[in-house]
């Protein structure tokens, strides 16, 4: 007869705790009684988190909102998939979710950086979701053909850029390179050193003007150059995009926002109405990148009667480690090879699939 995982689990601690009876008074407390001391463990447990439809609204808010362009109203679902963190836990919760959840219990530093505080942390993911939907966007209209230009979202409290670069400018060149995406800006900068100056010329308002900025220092990535600015992306022919979920964090949405940004833009579904989710950073050129946890975002998926999950082509070895029942799992390299896995899919043509 088999054994479960948390029946192999059980006996593995059952057998280790006859030397140990005193931790059970232990396990149900969060600090030392009479003290300050917290017992929480140094663990974070991950595991699947909620899922959003990028095709649709969140509190009445579309999830992505186009604006100077009519939208036909979408057809089926392009889920983004999240992992949710649980962290702050006793032993026993801990143990609890070890047994009986898929949940992955990970060192706390490999979620909150312990050289980093908590507000440089929110920074730090704001700035990689900034990032991601920049990258999107650019992707998107790259595909769609459509141009775009650089937009000023904020700026870093404390930076030299602070006050000088304002919300809505555009960047038009960067040290005299005439640029048309955040990345150009960014490799420009990362080229120097802190402490050197960047020229910036700027629409603002209807009128060009040049902006010089001392380089800081990332907090982040010692040594790194730090221009201290939130960018974005629009095109050029007035219409906007804008990305309505706040409260979440990193660049794993890339691919699926850039996918629904083009869906919402152009004729048709590009999803053919089914049921489809998936994960993966999106560089502008359309290169899709692996992300973590996708073990329990396929879990999510499938979970929630997902047909087809488009993974990251370095993700697929793992993607394919848990049982994801008749969920079909993509691979896909790039945003071209999603499109086309999702034309087959509804087609009903083989569909390149992790292996």
């Amino acid at each position: 007869m088999s054994v479960t995982r948390a029946n192999r689990r059980i006996k593995t601690l059952a057998w280790g705790a006859v030397p140990v009876v005193a931790l059970a008074t232990l396990v149900s407390v969060d600090h030392i009684p009479g003290t300050e001391i917290s017992l929480t463990v140094p663990f974070a447990a991950e595991g699947p988190g909620p899922l959003f439809n990028t095709l649709g609204d969140i509190d009445d808010v579309p999830v992505i909102e186009i604006e100077g362009e009519t939208v036909d109203e979408a057809q089926g679902q392009l889920q983004m998939t999240t992992v949710s963190v649980r962290s702050n836990m006793t032993l026993a919760q801990a143990l609890g979710r070890w047994l009986t959840t898929d949940d992955t219990l990970v060192p706390i530093e490999q979620v909150f950086p312990p050289d980093m505080t908590e507000e440089e942390i929110q920074v730090s993911n704001q700035a990689a979701f900034t990032s991601s939907e920049a990258a999107a966007t650019v992707a998107a209209m790259n595909h769609l053909g459509r141009p775009v230009e650089v937009i000023v979202v904020d700026s870093v409290e404390g930076s030299a850029a602070a006050g000088v670069i304002l919300p809505e400018d555009v960047i038009v060149e960067a040290d005299g390179q005439n640029v048309d995406s955040p990345g150009q800006v960014q490799d420009i900068v990362r080229a120097k050193a802190p402490g050197d100056e960047l020229t910036l010329t700027l629409n603002r308002e209807g009128a060009e003007i040049e902006q010089t900025i001392t380089l800081g220092e990332s907090s982040t990535e010692p040594g790194v150059p730090m221009l201290g600015i939130l960018m974005a992306s629009e095109p050029t022919d007035g219409v906007e995009v804008s990305y309505n979920l706040q409260d979440i964090g990193g660049p794993s949405a890339g691919m699926i926002f850039s996918l629904a940004v083009i869906d919402k833009l152009s004729p048709g579904e590009l999803n053919g109405g089914r049921h489809i989710a998936g994960t993966g950073t999106i560089d502008e050129d359309g290169t899709v990148g692996p992300i973590g946890g996708i073990v329990h975002k396929i879990n999510a998926a499938n979970s929630d009667g997902v047909e087809l999950f488009l993974a990251p082509a370095a993700n697929c070895a793992e993607a394919i480690s848990r049982e994801h029942g008749e969920m079909v799992i993509a691979r896909v390299a790039t945003l071209e090879d999603a499109i086309d896995a999702m034309a087959d899919f509804d087609a009903g043509r083989d569909v390149e699939v992790c292996s």
